[in-house]
C-alpha cells in the first residue's frame, strides 16, 4: 500500500527535484486571494532547487496569467513561466481544423478565441463545439446546456473542452469549469477532446518550457496540486511524485476537524484510485 507523508513544509523534500510544475487555483490563490505562504515557498524553490512553472487549466493563454497573477500579489520572481490549458488546447485543435464551431464559454475568455482563430458559426451550421466553460459561470452548472448538449451528441459534434477542471474554488464558493459540460456530454455520448490537466499535451509542453528555460530536461520534477483528478492524476500518469495540497476542492474530503488527516487524504485518493507521495495543508516552505 502506497503511504502519502503528510509534510510542513516545502522545503522538507525540495532536495530530491529539479523543477516544480505548480497548479494556480486552489493552491497558489482562490481566484480573490493569494495564499499565504505561497510566495515564499515558489522563491525558495526557485533559487535553491530548479525552475518553477506554472501549471494552470485555465483556458486563456500563458501570456494573460502572470497579470492576473500580478493583480493577486504574486512577485514575477517566484515562477520562470507559465503553461496552460488554453496554451494545450491550442495544439489539439490542430486535429480539428477546418470545422465550423459553436462556442460555449464567457467573454473573459476572448483572447484564447481569437487566438486560436476558430472559424465560427450560429447553432443550425455548427459542426463541432468549442468551450471554455459556462456563459455565466457564476449561475450557470452543466444542466442548463442538457437539451443542446442532447442535439449536439446526436448531430456527432465533437467538443474541444478548453479547461478539464470539473469545479474550482472562487472565495468561499465552488463554481463549475468547462470539464463539467464535456462529463455531461460524454455521458451523454458526445466525443471531447481535452489538452489541459491530467492529459499529456500540457505536460509536454511544461517540459519544453523547463528545458528552455534550464537548458536540461528535468530529471526528478515534482508536481503540486489540489486536484485529484486533475493534478494528481495527470503526475501519476506522467511518473511523477506529486504534493496534494488540502487548501482547494477536495478539503473537507481530506480534513478532520479543520486539519489534514493522512487517513482520509488516503482514502479519497484510493477511492479515484490515484496516489500522491506528499500532502500538505497550505503550499508553504
Amino acid at each position: 500500500m502506497v503511504t502519502t507523508r503528510l509534510i510542513g513544509g516545502l522545503g522538507e523534500i525540495a532536495e530530491g527535484y529539479d523543477a516544480l510544475l505548480c497548479d494556480a487555483w486552489g493552491v497558489i490563490h482562490n481566484g480573490q486571494w493569494l495564499y499565504d505562504g505561497v510566495a515564499e515557498a515558489l522563491l525558495n524553490f526557485r533559487s535553491k532547487r530548479g525552475p518553477v512553472i506554472i501549471l494552470t487549466n485555465a483556458p486563456r493563454l500563458s501570456g494573460v496569467i502572470p497579470g492576473q497573477l500580478d493583480r493577486l500579489g504574486l512577485p514575477r520572481e517566484a515562477y520562470d513561466a507559465v503553461v496552460t490549458s488554453g496554451d494545450a488546447t491550442r495544439q489539439v485543435m490542430k486535429d480539428l481544423s477546418g470545422k465550423r464551431f459553436f462556442r460555449i464559454g464567457p467573454d473573459k475568455d476572448d483572447s484564447l478565441f481569437d487566438a486560436i482563430d476558430l472559424q465560427m458559426s450560429d447553432w443550425d451550421e455548427a459542426e463541432a463545439i468549442f468551450c471554455s466553460g459556462p456563459n455565466d459561470d457564476q449561475r450557470e452548472k452543466p444542466d442548463d446546456y442538457r437539451e443542446m448538449l442532447t442535439e449536439a451528441a446526436a448531430r456527432g459534434m465533437p467538443m474541444v473542452c478548453a479547461n478539464p477542471d470539473i469545479v474550482v474554488k472562487f472565495g468561499d464558493k465552488l463554481i463549475y469549469c468547462a470539464g463539467a459540460i464535456g462529463q455531461l456530454y460524454e455521458q451523454l455520448g458526445g466525443k471531447v477532446f481535452l489538452g489541459g490537466k491530467p492529459h499529456p499535451p500540457i505536460y509536454e509542453l511544461a517540459r519544453t518550457r523547463i528545458e528552455e528555460i534550464s537548458g536540461k530536461p528535468t530529471e526528478r520534477p515534482l508536481v503540486v496540486g489540489d486536484g485529484i483528478d486533475t493534478d494528481i492524476r495527470g503526475a501519476n500518469d506522467q511518473g511523477y511524485d506529486c504534493v496534494f495540497v488540502a487548501e482547494g476542492i477536495f478539503s473537507e474530503a481530506a480534513r478532520e476537524n479543520g486539519v489534514l488527516s493522512a487517513t482520509k487524504l488516503e482514502a479519497a485518493l484510493s477511492e479515484r484510485g490515484r496516489h500522491a507521495a506528499y500532502g500538505m495543508d497550505n503550499l508553504v516552505w
